[in-house]
């Protein structure tokens, strides 16, 4: 588990922008069990979280269409939101960052790590602009 002061501007990083944490499994069902759209990111220490995913979130809400709920989940700190997250990724295999996008409780679009590693931020918004396009 990564230290609480390494990570908490990792946090703030999304939570500064209306993402809400969500530290427990039991937080993961409640949210994923919402009416509406979802948008869950599996948030990292890694760069490519830097530099790439935190980023490619965010500017994403700069869209008429966007997610009814935004939750972000903590690789390496919130064992038991991630693992709950993660089930209801499959069939996808774990991997961080990561973002899914949930429609009425079902995943309607996925983009992971191999979708985000080495890609500019502006692609990644883009990517998930479109799934709201289409799911919101």
């Amino acid at each position: 588990m990564y230290p609480a002061e390494l990570v908490k501007p990792m946090r703030e990083d999304l939570t500064s922008v209306g993402f809400e944490e969500l530290h427990t499994s039991d937080a993961v069902e409640t949210a994923l069990a919402k009416e509406g759209t979802t948008l869950v990111v599996v948030n990292s220490v890694c760069g490519c979280a830097a530099a790439n995913a935190r980023p490619g979130a965010k500017t994403s809400l700069e869209n008429a269409k966007k997610p009814d709920h935004i939750f972000t989940v903590f690789a390496g700190v919130d064992k038991d939101a991630v693992d709950a997250a993660r089930a209801h990724m499959v069939p996808f295999p774990p991997s961080s960052p990561c973002m899914a996008l949930f429609k009425d409780g079902e995943l309607v679009h996925m983009l992971e790590r191999h979708h985000i590693e080495g890609r500019p931020a502006e692609l990644i918004a883009e990517n998930l602009k479109d799934a709201y396009n289409e799911h919101c």
